[in-house]
């Protein structure tokens, strides 16, 4: 292996090291060390050894080893922002997902959907799906934020089962911040849905 070869391999080695278990990446992160061919070639190399695990094309983690389980999927999280980093990308978490986030369901989705302002994909993470999915520029005004977060959530669970203990759980879920974002972001949400959210950002009486 040429010298230069090996320093890019000690220096993928190592950012990967102190990155610790479950980071996801893409090669994007190594771009610094040297050029893509290079990177992927320390990758590759890394993926021989069975250090790192390849989960898509150009998509890779430092993979969660369980003393019983093995190896663990990644964290849908973890794959949406290694995503949303290489390729410049605003993602909003959607559906059953979202409403999980905040605590108004307890299941897990095996679809996890995010919404995009990028290009629809779709990612098989361990047992689960992560989809992008392309999506307005509206459902994308409030991307990273609470009120996005809350907008999705309610719009999974649907207008008859969004009640008081619904409203009641945000409220204690929510900061004074997050509640103020909600107030400000009323426009990008659907006429009921923005109720509710004046609900959940009133002061207690």
């Amino acid at each position: 292996m040429p010298k230069h070869s090996h320093s890019i391999d000690s220096q993928v080695l190592k950012r990967i090291n102190q990155k610790g278990e479950g980071w996801v990446f893409t090669p994007s992160a190594f771009a610094d060390l040297g050029s893509r061919n290079a990177v992927d070639l320390a990758l590759m190399r890394q993926k021989r050894t069975g250090k790192i695990r390849q989960l898509a094309r150009g998509l890779y983690d430092y993979p969660r080893r369980h003393p019983k389980l093995g190896l663990l999927a990644p964290s849908p999280d973890a794959v949406a922002d290694a995503l949303k980093g290489s390729e410049a990308i605003r993602l909003q978490p959607s559906g059953a997902y979202a409403a999980n986030l905040l605590g108004l369901s307890q299941q897990v989705p095996v679809k996890v959907v995010f919404l995009t302002d990028g290009p629809s994909r779709r990612v098989a993470i361990g047992k689960q799906e992560l989809i992008l999915k392309r999506t307005t520029p509206r459902n994308m005004a409030t991307a990273g934020k609470a009120s996005g977060l809350v907008i999705q959530a309610l719009r999974d669970l649907g207008r008859r089962n969004v009640d008081d203990t619904v409203v009641r759980a945000l409220k204690k879920k929510l900061s004074d911040d997050d509640k103020e974002q909600l107030i400000k972001d009323l426009r990008y949400a659907p006429a009921w849905i923005a109720e509710v959210m004046r609900r959940i950002a009133a002061p207690a009486q």
